[in-house]
């Protein structure tokens, strides 16, 4: 079926279900991260915290070995300071997918307060398009209309491809990229205090292979490609910060 095209400013030339399209992509921009698609809350941002901990920490133990001074005291500072960065950055993050979030559910509100006949188009249509057909079409649309606040909550769900209940505060996310980089913290310290510092890059491995598989567990994606991924980056970047030290002091 072919629906008509609406004069209506509200749909912009478009019709319903096309609008629909349109809303769908503005909310997967509103709620993605600015630095990419890793997915917010508690648990990714301390698996997250933990990797890239390890990363910065590695290549400072990596610059260490180069300058040949193994007590040298920088690790915990440095590591210190990178701590407060990744929970204040985690923080702000969160901060900003709800700032896009209740921005959304604002525009949204106002029209259903103020385009109640477009609104309705676009109920229809989106039952429509999931298959059902007149009069139950009719009898749904019309219990939803009734009810604003459903009605807000259907069309965050369905036309904008969002859910509210599953955004985290963002304390509570920079809590975990708090954890993750104080754990990373900890274990670091204590291998650069109490071991060979070459032993600094084997738990350096463990952990970014342990964490990137936890969050493909977490992200229902497939564990060992992720491992042997995160793993092979994490070798390759060191090597190459190794051989470019090399070729600038020689």
């Amino acid at each position: 079926m072919t629906l008509p095209k609406s004069d209506s400013d509200h749909f912009q030339g478009k019709n319903p279900l096309e609008h629909l399209f349109e809303a769908r992509k503005k909310g997967r921009i509103a709620t993605a991260e600015i630095h990419g698609n890793e997915l917010s809350g508690f648990k990714h941002a301390l698996g997250h915290a933990i990797k890239e901990t390890t990363f910065v920490l590695s290549f400072l133990a990596l610059y260490l070995i180069y300058v040949e001074k193994p007590l040298h005291p920088l690790i915990i500072p440095l590591g210190l300071g990178w701590l407060v960065w990744k929970t204040g950055r985690s923080a702000l993050l969160g901060w900003a997918r709800l700032e896009r979030l209740h921005r959304l559910i604002e525009e949204e509100r106002f029209e259903i307060e103020h385009h109640r006949d477009q609104e309705k188009q676009e109920l229809r249509a989106l039952y429509e398009a999931k298959g059902l057909t007149p009069p139950l079409l009719d009898e749904v649309v019309t219990i939803l209309m009734a009810d604003d606040n459903r009605l807000l909550e259907i069309m965050l769900e369905e036309e904008l491809g969002l859910q509210v209940e599953s955004f985290e505060h963002p304390l509570r996310q920079a809590m975990g990229a708090f954890l993750g980089s104080f754990l990373a913290l900890i274990v670091f310290s204590l291998v650069y205090l109490t071991l060979p510092l070459w032993v600094c890059f084997v738990v350096g491995t463990v952990i970014v292979a342990t964490s990137s598989v936890t969050i493909a567990f977490w992200q229902h994606n497939r564990r060992f490609p992720a491992a042997i991924w995160n793993v092979g980056l994490y070798i390759l970047s060191l090597s190459v910060a190794r051989q470019l030290m090399e070729l600038v002091a020689g």
